[in-house]
């Protein structure tokens, strides 16, 4: 407890949690609320799609991994504080709405950087290097046709990034080694000079997509990205180039893509995030050798999943603090009269010899 006397509650949305009340992930960095006895965290009772606004009624600060947040969700809660979103995409989250009901929404930003790049560029060699087939070849008795699928290496290769963020540029360091050519990014937001400092050569997508051997999607699904690798960017790539999505299904159009590798006019993909997800059958892009395919979740390792909670940890006991947090994608709501009210009204004093109170 605070030394005020009060507790800053956060709540985990049920999906971290199987039916037995057991956490899924081996780390979610809650230890960090152990030296923070102000912090009482709980578990929401109910897995839903979309976030109830009675689920928030008792809590200052929600932990999201995949419900949606509405403005249902905000609609009702006078002491609901922020929204902190266990990843970096926030296309889940209504950040208008949060704003309005004066809530903050935070990412956990650079905490995934790492686990994407290697995922990243794990596909790109699964995919240059045939990987799939290969290891259908002997699980099948197939040896003799491992001459038809000759590979092809990294080295003298262009990579072009869609996006410019933390994850495009881990990987572009994590390729420094394989002797590239110099990488390519898309991003209207991004100084050239910065890109410059980087070794990363700014263009316009549509010369991204003719010039690259892989092109990496690494950009937020907004309303400006949706649909924003269509058919003219997919005719505009090389035959023997390769499309790998490791962002959000909605950017990339799917039934172009889909045409595009039945015809032969691009070399594979790579595909962590669909459209519409969950795909609970059978995917279309399965009967794909070329195609590599992930249930959201080819970056997912107990270090990300440890990274990811702190960072989300941290921002929750620095708003419960009275300190503004890393990774909010709302910094307007910080000059709302109604949400400067708030703050200070739920944000707690420091009692750092007292452990914390876990319910969760």
């Amino acid at each position: 407890m605070s030394s005020n006397g009060r507790f800053f509650r956060v709540a985990l949305t049920a999906d971290f949690y199987d039916s037995e009340g057991t956490c899924k992930f081996r780390d979610m960095g809650l230890a960090l609320f152990d030296s923070h006895a102000h912090i009482q965290t709980s578990v929401f009772e109910a897995h839903r799609p979309e976030i109830g606004a009675e689920q928030v009624a008792d809590v200052q600060g929600v932990v999201v991994l995949t419900p949606s947040v509405t403005a249902e969700t905000v609609s009702a809660s006078e002491d609901l504080l922020a929204i902190g979103r266990f990843g970096v995409g926030y296309d889940s989250v209504d950040v208008g709405a949060c704003t309005e009901a004066d809530v903050v929404v935070f990412i956990t930003a650079g905490a995934v950087d790492r686990s994407v790049a290697e995922a990243t560029v794990g596909w790109m060699i699964g995919l240059t290097h045939h990987m799939r087939v290969k290891d259908r070849l002997v699980r099948t008795g197939a040896w003799d046709a491992r001459t038809r699928f000759m590979g092809s290496e990294l080295r003298d290769r262009t990579f072009g990034a869609v996006g410019l963020g933390g994850i495009a540029r881990e990987t572009v360091r994590l390729l420094g080694s394989f002797e590239m050519n110099r990488p390519l990014a898309f991003d209207p937001y991004v100084d050239p000079a910065v890109a410059g400092k980087l070794g990363v050569a700014l263009v316009s997508l549509e010369e991204l997509m003719a010039a690259s051997d892989f092109v990496s999607i690494h950009c937020p699904l907004t309303r400006e990205t949706e649909g924003l690798i269509g058919r003219p960017e997919l005719s505009a790539m090389k035959r023997g180039a390769y499309l790998i999505n490791t962002a959000r299904g909605g950017i990339v159009d799917e039934d172009a893509l889909f045409d595009a590798l039945e015809s032969g006019a691009i070399a594979g993909a790579a595909l962590d995030c669909f459209a519409v997800e969950p795909v609970t059958e059978p995917q279309r892009f399965g009967r794909f050798d070329n195609v590599l395919l992930a249930p959201h979740s080819v970056a997912w390792t107990d270090e990300l999943f440890r990274d990811i909670g702190l960072s989300a940890c941290r921002s929750m006991v620095d708003l419960s603090l009275g300190t503004r947090p890393r990774g909010v994608v709302n910094p307007e709501v910080f000059q709302r009269r109604g949400f400067q009210a708030k703050w200070s009204r739920l944000r707690c004093g420091r009692n750092p010899g007292v452990q914390g109170n876990h319910t969760a």
